[in-house]
This record gives structure tokens, C-alpha cells and sequence, in this order.
């Protein structure tokens, strides 16, 4: 059904067909409809009328569409809302404020934690049990006893203050009383004195009106400060317990602000110990120190000054071992505000129980002072009684180690001060008459030169001749021990080789063979005229099995083999000749594998770490290990810092050397290298001059071969020339050679065959 409505869309009054129910109407699709089509009031529209149902289902859409709108609307304020919420929360600032907040107010429960259990530990017996347990856990039955004497003292004087307390009402009016009697007989004599004094009866009052003038003022003083007082009190209250708090420094790591609390280079406390273990990550540590009436304090030793640092031993609980500690160091280091060279961890002889060693703070930056060999010329060595003095322990105690009769081997990285550290027990070696060397420097660039005229071998050079060269001394050294052996007659020599028969002069001195960059001798490709190699690590090997023979027997008639290598591998430095040497040393190494290589499993075990050494800045510090090394008690290795000894400075040790015992000729023969004709060579930097100041020549010689020339001294080059016969002349000063007198020489040797 249709009806006419007007352009408001109700029905038309005069419309025979309109109704009382007037329903909505649904708009027909019409232009008339659309935005800028006005209806004009007179126009007549076309529309349904909608039943009940689809009216109310009309409203229902609109009224859905309605709440969709507003929950859209809410849900998008409350997500600008969070966003706003989340930035201001994550703000720096808000971080800050809100850690600097909470810092500070768990300083303040801190602080009353600490003064309450301050005021328990001092009013009742807590402290005493708590130290009565930690001793009984050590199993220290004497200071169980001597702490439980001490509780009952505390106990006794607790009770006498008691039972002071009430007889104190009868003494304080006891005193009270006899003190006002005193007072007013001193106040009645003073106003007698004083009413005789002025003759005036009324000065006899004066006393008592001054001190009642008194009592006055200092109840208005009292009047006018005791409300400040009160109002201030609680404050300054708080103010103590926040400071304590602060200084306790229980606040979590992630809440402290950065960099304050540190206390880099203070004193190394018990409490900075217990809590470098507790942080150090370890879940079952941290719950033992927890729940540990007394904080963890006793699992520490008493902490003792050692040297440059502190050491102290830690009884780890149950449930955590010493590798965990030991694999931890530098978090332990960094704990306790220090770097990881700063901290070593040994394992003493007691179960469970690790040793910190920590160092103050910089103190193993700072230079070790000059060897006794350089400021004391007088010093003199003695192989059999004395000790080679070699540097100083991280204490800062002298390192002075025993080389009689032991293998020495030292290896680690490249540059590190291994020549100069192998070079300076030689030194010491030297100043000691009975003692021959037979060197081999297998680098070969002088820094073993100044033992020409001390050593009866020295071999500089690092080709495959000078390999062999270096097999073949240890092969003669391996001959001359099996002399000696056959020549030890049991029923004479019932001591074995001892002092006397080293110094008698019937061929049982101390032979000492050394050999650096040894690892060249073991890489050797070269093969012998027998076809067997002089390198490797087979029982055909030349180098190998002299090395072997030298440890298993040379000790016993003073045939001693020292090493020196890089890089400690099983392909390098085999296995059965690392193990042979006595003492081992070892610079900073790449990898703990080459530690365990370079010092032995037992020494690394035992927390010797030199792969922890910092390369470059380590260098001349050793991780020792052996027989002959001064040891601390329970532990299986040492770090020195040796003493460095520099060319000019080991040279004129050598010179002393060579004074004391006197020149011998060193012998070259064993190096396959053409030898030096050192007149030659002369004649050769000289050229066509005249004269040459022998200063410039020398320099000449050593930039012409440096192998044989490097590091000869004046004093050297004078003397070989002296032996040559050819005398340096002064001219203006200067020591001068003549180009006349060396061509002579070079004729006279020629005529009478020399060389």
C-alpha cells in the first residue's frame, strides 16, 4: 500500500488513505536523495513503509553501529593512552627517577635492617652462636670453645646490669638526697661568707637566687630547642639508617646507578669478597650465602697482606666445585674491582677450598726493579749453594731459582722475553768458573753473541745447517754424559757427582747445553747420510732421541739440556721431551691447551694460567712449574715477573764473567756456515780508506753479517784483533786501525797458514 507524504515525509492530512499508524519509510534510490538535490516542499516522494520487524531491526543496526563508534572511539583513546602510559614509564628520566626512588629507599630499610640486627647482635648472644658455628663447621674445636667462654661472659655481665637496674630507684634517691644536702650546706656557707663579706643579712640569699636564675634559663633554653628537637629527630633518624643502607650497598647491581659504589683500589673486606661470590653467577653458591646465618663471612679464611695484594681462602659449600670458580675469574676480578690480570685462583691442599690472590689495585702495571746481576759487579754464583736470581713473585718477594742438575724448558709466544729470561739464569750461570756452555741460537740475530769467548760451542744461525749443527752438539753432549757415567766409579764417588768431584778437574763439571728457538731443530725437514732425519718426533729422529737421552740420564753426571721454543705444539715440542725438563716455564700462550702443553695438566689444574697473561703487556712474566722453583705451600706453580737484561747490560755481565774465569776459545766448527775471516771482513768495510776508527768498523762488521758481528763488543773486537796481531793506534782521541797494518796481518797469516 502507497500513500502521499509531504516532503518531510509524514503523511499528508487530506489524504483519504492516510492512517493513525504512521510506519518509517525506506528512501528509494532517487536523485532527489542525494546530497544537493533539494526536495522542493511541494514535491511528492516515493517510500515503503516498514513493518514492526524491520523497523526494529533498523534500530538495532543503528543502535550496534552507535556502540561499535564508541567502543572504536574508547579502544583507540586507550591505546593512545598506553602509548602515552608506556613512553612516559620507559622515559630515561622516568628510569632514573624511578631507580634513584627505589635506591634510596632500600638504603633506608637497609640501613634499619642493619641497625636492628646492630642492636640485637649487641643485647643478646647472636653474634657469639653465629661464630660458634662457623668454627664448628671448620672443625676449629679451640675457638668453639673460646667463643662459648666468651658468650658466658657476655651472658654474666647482662645479668649483673639487670639486677643494677633495680637496685638503681634506691641509690638515684640515695644520691639525690645526699647531693641536695651537699648543695644546700655549699650554698648556706657561700651566702654566710657573703652576708659577713657586705654586711648585709639579704646577701646570704644570693647563692640560692643565682641558682634558681640558672635552673630558669635552662628551662627556657630547654623550652625553645626541645620542640625543634622532636620535629628534627625522626628526620635525622631516617637520615642515619639511609646512610647506613648506602654504605652496606645491598642494592641490586641493575638499580645502582652507573660507576657509584665503586670503590676502585679500597681495601679488600670480607664483605667485598662475599659479595664479589655471590654475584659471580653461580645459582648454588649465591642460595648457600643466603641462607647462611652469619652471610657467607664464614666461608672466608682470615684475609692476610701478601706482597703487592691480599690473599684468602675460600671453603666453597656443598654443591659447587673449583672449577667453577676457577672458570669464572674474570667476573670474581671484575666484582671486586679489578682486572683479570689482577686476580689468580690456586687450589690448596684442603677440599673444596680455592686461594685469591688479589692484587692492589695497578700494582702489577708498575716496572720490577734492575737484576742483581747489573748493580751488584761484585756478585758471584755458585751452581752447587746458591740460586739464580730471576725476578720477583707477585708478592714482590725475589724469585731466586735452583738449577742444579735440572732440565730447564721455557716457551710461549713470540716476543715475549723468552731469550731475554733463558739468557739471564745463563748469566748468572756464567759468573760461576766451573760451569761450560755449549749454545745454540737458532734465531741467530746476536742475542747470544756476547757468550762468544765464554761458551766452548756457540752456534748463531736459523738455516737447516745450523740444525744439524745444533744435533750434532747434543749429540756429543749425549756422548760425553755416556764418559761420565762409565767413569763414575760407586766405590769412590759414593755421594754421585757432587761438589767436590764438580770442581776437582776430572771431567764431572757442569756441562750445560742450551738451545733457543728450539722448535726449529724439531720442524727440521733435513735428513742425514744415515737417512735419518734430524727433526721430528719418531725414534729416528736426531734431535729427538738426544733430547730424550739428555733427560733420562744427563742430571746424574751434570749434563744439563735447557730449552727454549715458541708455540708449544705435539708437532714442535713433543710430548716425552716437554715432560723431560724439571723446571717449566711458560710466557703468555694463545690457548689453554698450550698451557697444558708448555707447564703440564697438574700445574693448569692447579690454576696456573698463563694463557691468561696479557700479550704485550705480560711481557717477561712466567707461569713456573717444577722441582727447583721456590713454591708457595700446597700449590703447584708460580708467577714471576723476571728481571729484564738488556744487550748492552748482558754484555758487560759477560765481560765480568770472562775476567773472573778468563777468555777460551769458542769454538764455530760445529756450525756448517763457512766461519769469518774477521781481518778479511775488516779489510772489506774499510775499502780503499787509510785508517778507520775501529768504533766505525765495528759497526760496519755488524751490518755486514750480523749473525757473527752483532753485539761483539770494544773491548771483544781489540781482543780478537790483539789475537790476529794487529794493534789499534790512537789518533786525535780515538781508537784508529790502519788499512797497512790489517793488509800485513792478513800476509803474515797467509805465509804461516793461520786463519
Amino acid at each position: 500500500m502507497s500513500t502521499t507524504t509531504t516532503a518531510s515525509g509524514a503523511p499528508d492530512p487530506d489524504d483519504s488513505t492516510s492512517t493513525s499508524n504512521v510506519f518509517p519509510l525506506r528512501p528509494t534510490n532517487s536523485p532527489a536523495t542525494e546530497p544537493g538535490n533539494e526536495i522542493e516542499p511541494s514535491t511528492v516522494i516515493q517510500g515503503e513503509i516498514l513493518t514492526e520487524e524491520e523497523s526494529a531491526e533498523l534500530d538495532r543496526r543503528r543502535m550496534r553501529a552507535a556502540v561499535t563508534d564508541r567502543v572504536e572511539r574508547s579502544t583507540a583513546a586507550v591505546v593512545r593512552g598506553v602509548v602515552v602510559v608506556r613512553t612516559v614509564a620507559t622515559h630515561d628520566r622516568t628510569v632514573r627517577t624511578g631507580k634513584w626512588v627505589l635506591r634510596h629507599t632500600l638504603y633506608l630499610t637497609s640501613g634499619t635492617s642493619v641497625v636492628v640486627r646492630r642492636v640485637w647482635d649487641s643485647r643478646t648472644t647472636s653474634r657469639y652462636e653465629r661464630m660458634m658455628r662457623a668454627a664448628e663447621i671448620a672443625g676449629d674445636t679451640d675457638a668453639v670453645a673460646a667463643w662459648e667462654e666468651r658468650a658466658e661472659r657476655f651472658k654474666d655481665a647482662r645479668h649483673r646490669r639487670a639486677m643494677d637496674w633495680l637496685d638503681a630507684p634506691v641509690k638515684v634517691v640515695r644520691a639525690t638526697a645526699v647531693g641536695a644536702a651537699g648543695l644546700t650546706g655549699a650554698l648556706t656557707g657561700i651566702g654566710i661568707v657573703l652576708a659577713v663579706s657586705q654586711g648585709d643579712v639579704s646577701a646570704f640569699l644570693d647563692p640560692f637566687s643565682a641558682v634558681l636564675a640558672f635552673v630558669r634559663g635552662v628551662v627556657f633554653v630547654v623550652s625553645v630547642v626541645w620542640g625543634p628537637l622532636l620535629l628534627a629527630a625522626p628526620w635525622v633518624g631516617a637520615a642515619y639508617l639511609w646512610n647506613t643502607g648506602r654504605r652496606v650497598g645491598d642494592a641490586p647491581a641493575w638499580l645502582v646507578k652507573p660507576g657509584a659504589g665503586r670503590d676502585v683500589g679500597a681495601p679488600v673486606t670480607p664483605s667485598r669478597v662475599v659479595t664479589a661470590l655471590r654475584d659471580l653467577g653461580i645459582k648454588e653458591l649465591r642460595d648457600a650465602i643466603k641462607k647462611m646465618d652469619d652471610s657467607g663471612a664464614s666461608l672466608l679464611g682470615p684475609i692476610v697482606i701478601a706482597g703487592r695484594g691480599v690473599e684468602v681462602d675460600v671453603t666453597l659449600p656443598s654443591g659447587v666445585n673449583t672449577a667453577q670458580v676457577q672458570g669464572r675469574r674474570r667476573a670474581l676480578a671484575e666484582n671486586l674491582d679489578r682486572h683479570e690480570h689482577e686476580l689468580f685462583i690456586s687450589i690448596p691442599p684442603a677440599a673444596r677450598t680455592v686461594r685469591l690472590w688479589i692484587a692492589d689495585s695497578g700494582a702489577l702495571d708498575e716496572p720490577i726493579g734492575p737484576s742483581p746481576l747489573v748493580v751488584d759487579e761484585t756478585l758471584r754464583a755458585d751452581l752447587y749453594t746458591g740460586r739464580a736470581p730471576w725476578g720477583e713473585d707477585l708478592r714482590g718477594d725475589a724469585a731466586a731459582i735452583a738449577l742444579l742438575q735440572r732440565h730447564l724448558l721455557i716457551t710461549g709466544l713470540s716476543n715475549q722475553g723468552k731469550t731475554a729470561a733463558l739468557r739471564a739464569l745463563a748469566l748468572w750461570l756464567a759468573l760461576d768458573i766451573s760451569v761450560e756452555f755449549r749454545i745454540a741460537d737458532l734465531k741467530g740475530i746476536g742475542d747470544w753473541h756476547m757468550f762468544h769467548g765464554l761458551a766452548s760451542i756457540l752456534i748463531e744461525g736459523p738455516t737447516d745447517e745450523h740444525v744439524i749443527a745444533a744435533t750434532e752438539m747434543l749429540e756429543e753432549g749425549v756422548r760425553e754424559m755416556e764418559r761420565r757415567l762409565a767413569a763414575v766409579d760407586p766405590d769412590t764417588h759414593k755421594n754421585g757427582v757432587d761438589r767436590d768431584l764438580a770442581r776437582s778437574g776430572q771431567g764431572f763439571h757442569p756441562l750445560f747445553l742450551v738451545v733457543d728457538e728450539a722448535q726449529q731443530a724439531f720442524m727440521c725437514p733435513a735428513i742425514g747420510e744415515d737417512k735419518r732425519p734430524y727433526g721430528g718426533s719418531k725414534s729416528t729422529s736426531r734431535y729427538f732421541m738426544a733430547a730424550r737421552k739428555l733427560h733420562n740420564q744427563g742430571r746424574a753426571v751434570n749434563v744439563i739440556l735447557w730449552q727454549g721454543t715458541q708455540n708449544p705444539t705435539d708437532q714442535n715440542l713433543p710430548k716425552l721431551v716437554r715432560e723431560g725438563a724439571h723446571i717449566r716455564a711458560s710466557l703468555v700462550v694463545g690457548t689453554e691447551s698450550e698451557a697444558r702443553m708448555a707447564l703440564g695438566d697438574k700445574a693448569i689444574n692447579g690454576g696456573a694460567a698463563p694463557h691468561k697473561l696479557r700479550q704485550g703487556m705480560d711481557k717477561g712474566t712466567l707461569v713456573v712449574a717444577g722441582d727447583g722453583v721456590p713454591l708457595p705451600s700446597g700449590q703447584s706453580s708460580i708467577t714471576i715477573r723476571t728481571h729484564f737484561i738488556d744487550g748492552d747490560e748482558a754484555t758487560t755481565i759477560a765481560e765480568r764473567a770472562k775476567q773472573q774465569r778468563g777468555r777460551r776459545t769458542t769454538n764455530q766448527a760445529a756450525d756448517r756456515t763457512p766461519p769469518r775471516d774477521l781481518l778479511a771482513d775488516v779489510e772489506q768495510v774499510m775499502g780503499d780508506e787509510p785508517k778507520v776508527r775501529t768504533e766505525i768498523a765495528r759497526q760496519r762488521l755488524a751490518e755486514l753479517h750480523p749473525a757473527t758481528y752483532e753485539g761483539m763488543s770494544a773491548t771483544d773486537f781489540t781482543e780478537r784483533l790483539a789475537d790476529r796481531h794487529v794493534e789499534p793506534y790512537k789518533s786525535n782521541g780515538y781508537m784508529t786501525l790502519r788499512l797497512t797494518d790489517i793488509r800485513r796481518a792478513i800476509t803474515d797469516s797467509d805465509h804461516t797458514g793461520g786463519g
